[in-house]
């Protein structure tokens, strides 16, 4: 299969690879401070913006925590101090239910590459609705047109399944890698999240934590799970090489930017040691690309590394923002396991779903890659990450702030609280700690949204191709106002 190795200037949106061992050094110092949040007399000047101006999303929070549990459906939608509804979304912009416009650095949790309600990409959806709807349950067209794409785009994809999301595709492709080698144990990154499926809610979020975030699974799911924190090869070594005693490694699941889109970030060889490492003990590269898929750039992460993943998983990225986004795409000699049909008499890792490949996504995805390639969306998009980056880095430098802002082009990563750094590497530190580091994430999170800026959870930012200089340069100017509070 082609390899595609990475050259400036022909489609990634990284310009440089953040220095790991600098942002390591400054996140630990982070780390070791005391949290340094909104001031106590500037906190109740951020409440009373949601008071005073999201009356509607209050009462409609209120109204949806007695018959949703929890009152959000999925954890993007959660805001301190509740969450707003939106209403209306436009390019770099999304509106809440009280007329409430803010700069859109959430964009879906990444997929909106093109900006929000990309007006090219809608208009082709409206017109497939009006021939057909959204599901006919059978073959359309659209779903070869759309493999193909990807195919030409991702350098090691010579075919492809599509899914529903990307949790159905990570735990379709653990299933593909088991029934491919004939082994069991597959091998994650603590702190990377894969989706919720039984097997893969291990390690998630906080490495060395093991089971813990979830019950209800039973123990039998993680029997054959295990995780590494993350640059530990000499660790990976030795858990491969323990594991070729018991039956062999079936697959390393990896982010490729390292845990939670960089949050945790690996360093810049580190995908090229997993597949040397992988090629040593005949297992598996499984590349999680639901968010880096298109966005580091049409080939993916893998373009960008130069590192062929066995096999890599899709997710929200593959549709623009469009739902039912999900799939695997490998080799030939790995993805005919997953031939479809009923009643084949061949040997396959079965998976299914009526609504998968529905036409409405199938053609979604296929206008949206067809106009990120057009458009160099994942390039524009990256530019933007890197003029936020360098402006809030100047603004925190300007304030003599302990924060840590870093970017993998369009990927933003600005840590206040170092929360998200904790792990059970010293669990006294993260029991007595890891609450109110959380809450002041949150509060800054809430500062941001009454500043007009939507984020997630109030340390990652998306930018897009629709931000340009003048909504980042805007954008800097309330990241100031909000710093000043601290």
């Amino acid at each position: 299969m082609n390899m595609q190795s990475p050259v400036p200037g022909t489609g990634y949106a990284i310009s440089e690879w953040p220095d790991n061992a600098a942002v390591m050094d400054r996140l630990n110092a982070l780390l070791k401070q005391p949290v340094r949040g909104i001031r106590k007399d500037a906190l109740p000047g951020v409440l009373d913006h949601f008071e005073q101006k999201c009356r509607t999303s209050k009462a409609l929070a209120q109204r949806t925590a007695e018959v949703i549990p929890g009152g959000v459906q999925h954890n993007l939608a959660f805001n301190y101090p509740f969450p707003l509804a939106a209403t209306r979304c436009e390019g770099p912009y999304i509106w809440d239910a009280d007329g409430n416009r803010y700069i859109d650095f959430l964009q879906a949790g990444g997929p909106t590459l093109l900006g929000s309600n990309y007006q090219p990409v809608r208009e082709k959806v409206h017109a497939l609705l009006d021939a057909c709807g959204p599901v006919t349950g059978l073959f359309h067209e659209y779903e070869m047109k759309l493999a193909e794409l990807i195919r030409q785009h991702m350098p090691n994809i010579e075919m492809f399944r599509m899914l529903g999301s990307g949790t159905e595709a990570v735990m379709g492709a653990i299933r593909l890698a088991r029934a491919y080698t004939g082994r069991k144990w597959v091998i994650k990154v603590g702190g990377a999240y894969h989706g919720w499926s039984d097997q893969v809610v291990y390690g998630m979020r906080v490495p060395g934590t093991g089971r813990r975030e979830a019950i209800g699974i039973p123990r039998g799911s993680t029997a054959y799970t295990q995780e590494v924190f993350p640059n530990d090869i000499g660790a990976l070594r030795r858990k491969l090489w323990l594991n070729r005693a018991r039956g062999g490694t079936a697959a390393i699941i990896v982010e490729p930017l390292g845990p939670e889109s960089g949050t945790r970030p690996v360093l810049r060889d580190y995908n090229a040691q997993l597949r040397t490492l992988c090629d040593e003990f005949g297992a598996l590269l499984i590349f999680d690309e639901v968010v880096t898929g298109f966005r580091v750039g049409m080939g993916g992460a893998q373009g960008y590394f130069g590192v062929r993943p066995d096999l890599t998983v899709f997710g929200k990225c593959l549709t623009g923002g469009y739902l039912m986004a999900g799939g695997i795409g490998g080799g030939r000699d790995v993805m005919m396991l997953l031939a479809g049909g009923i009643g084949t008499g061949s040997r396959r890792a079965f998976v299914g779903g009526t609504l998968s490949a529905n036409p409405l996504s199938c053609v979604a995805g296929y206008h949206a890659i067809g106009e990120m390639a057009r458009t160099g969306a994942a390039v524009a998009a990256g530019r933007a990450g890197d003029r936020l980056c360098r402006g809030l880095n100047g603004i925190i430098d300007r304030l003599g702030l302990p924060y840590v802002a870093y970017n993998f082009g369009s990927i933003v990563h600005l840590q206040t609280s170092a929360v998200l750094l904790m792990s059970m590497r010293n669990p006294i530190k993260l029991m007595r700690e890891h609450a109110a580091r959380k809450h002041a994430m949150e509060e800054m999170g809430a500062a941001y949204l009454a500043h007009g800026i939507l984020t997630l959870a109030g340390s990652r930012i998306y930018t897009s191709m629709a931000d340009t200089d003048a909504v980042i340069d805007d954008a800097l100017s309330r990241f100031e106002d909000v710093f000043r509070l601290v």
